[in-house]
């Protein structure tokens, strides 16, 4: 079997590698990248992790996407348009105007997903032509928004992936003493803007017993992170990332730019390229993820969650192991109030056929307000970013919970237009 990392000089690419040397079935392994010299650091690293490993993947690289694309069977897409510094100035300058520069949410999820579509829709376009049997996994962020777009070309063939929802089953599972493997978890919404509402086994749902009990509530990263009397109030557990929206004011007095700092420590890393310095620069990293919306550790420093989704995803396929996966997929019927064509994060039956979104219970009002607002951002973002439509871009901004005023908005967007020029194309 035959994988294509897209952004194969990424510093995370070793993950994804460690795990095909756990897992197998890939003999394959083609990275490519437009900076040969980030592709070279990657390729000695893999090397080295690959040493004394039986039937490791065959590794090579390549800058020629057809090249790169030639006879695979899975394309995982994981570009970074602007690399880490259009990600430094998407947060130093939506901090300029007091709003949130998170990379996913807010000002610098549009900003990002202004850079990143129409380079991900060519994508799309190139692989449809040229390996057209090819199932694409979508690493790309802001996830859900890019596999969006991406679907435009590709249909179900492409497939997002996250590792917060995965990550919140896994913890609520071990709070409530549970084996995750034995429950149905009813989690749904968009890319970074879910909510777990129930746990059931055995047809029972525990989840309220977990919400009953602060002690086993706040054991866990997001009982902390949103504290007991919020999860009681809203009833369900909410990813991670909604601490942007329940806390912002919080969140957008931070003034921290997580861009600079992965800039920073990244820099030493590919400049002398060695296994044991990817290792240490990725600890020093996962210490610091989303510092700025907590106190204290973090509990899972070890990280590495998203790969083995999309092995599982590619297992499913590849072989025919069905399996269930919270994935980004077209909505279909599965989440009520939703459009059909609009990309959703839902439970999904994955095997050989591709993954199927299962129907899940309603949103509640609040979550559902929320997911409509957010989803009315996206669908402007990729009008613009498909159009060149500087009104639909300046809507995506103005339309945004955590952009709080027209004016900010346009500022924003001229500031952005500015600085990037990836975004010379709106007119």
């Amino acid at each position: 079997m035959k994988l294509a990392i897209l952004g194969g000089g990424g510093f995370r690419v070793p993950l994804v590698h460690g795990a095909l040397l756990r897992d197998g079935g890939v003999t394959d392994l083609v990275l490519h990248d437009v900076d040969a010299g980030r592709l070279a650091a990657i390729e000695r690293v893999l090397a080295e992790q690959a040493a004394g490993v039986a039937g490791a993947p065959r590794v090579r690289v390549a800058t020629d996407l057809a090249d790169a694309l030639s006879d695979v069977d899975f394309v995982f897409s994981a570009i970074r348009v602007g690399g880490l510094r259009g990600r430094r100035l998407d947060e130093q300058l939506a901090h300029a105007e007091g709003v949130l520069g998170q990379e996913t949410v807010g000002a610098g999820g549009i900003a990002y997903g202004l850079r990143t579509i129409p380079v991900a829709v060519e994508l799309a376009r190139l692989i449809g032509e040229l390996a057209p049997r090819a199932w694409v996994i979508n690493f790309t962020n802001p996830a859900g928004m890019v596999t969006e777009a991406m679907a435009a070309h590709l249909g179900g063939r492409v497939l997002g992936i996250c590792d917060s929802p995965v990550g919140l089953c896994r913890r609520v599972a071990g709070a409530l003493g549970i084996d995750p493997a034995t429950a149905w978890f009813d989690y749904a919404g968009l890319n970074h803007l879910g909510w777990l509402r129930a746990v059931r086994v055995g047809g029972e749902d525990v989840l309220p017993r977990l919400l009953a009990d602060p002690g086993a509530l706040e054991s866990f990263e997001e009982g902390k992170l949103f504290g007991a009397s919020w999860l009681r109030a809203l009833g369900a557990v909410p990813n991670e990332y909604l601490h942007y929206y329940y806390f912002a004011r919080e969140a957008a007095s931070s003034s921290a730019s997580r861009g600079a700092l992965l800039l920073e420590q990244q820099r030493d890393f590919y400049a002398e390229p060695s296994l044991a310095a990817w290792d240490r620069t990725r600890l020093e990293r996962e210490a610091t993820y989303m510092a700025e919306t907590r106190e204290g550790e973090r509990d899972d420093l070890e990280g590495g969650g998203y790969e083995n989704v999309a092995l599982a995803l590619m297992r499913a396929i590849a072989f025919g192991e069905r399996t269930n996966l919270i994935l980004n997929v077209r909505n279909g019927s599965a989440l009520p109030d939703v459009p059909p064509d609009a990309v959703v994060e839902v439970p999904c039956v994955v095997d050989a056929n591709g993954a199927r979104p299962l129907a899940v219970s309603p949103l509640p009002g609040h979550a559902l307000g929320l997911v409509t607002a957010i989803k009315a951002v996206e669908r402007a973002t990729i009008e613009a970013a498909t159009t060149g439509s500087r009104e639909a871009a300046l809507r995506a901004f103005a339309l945004h919970p955590l952009i709080d005023s027209v004016s900010v908005a346009r500022r924003l967007l001229d500031a952005y237009a500015a600085a990037h020029p990836e975004l010379s194309y709106l007119a």
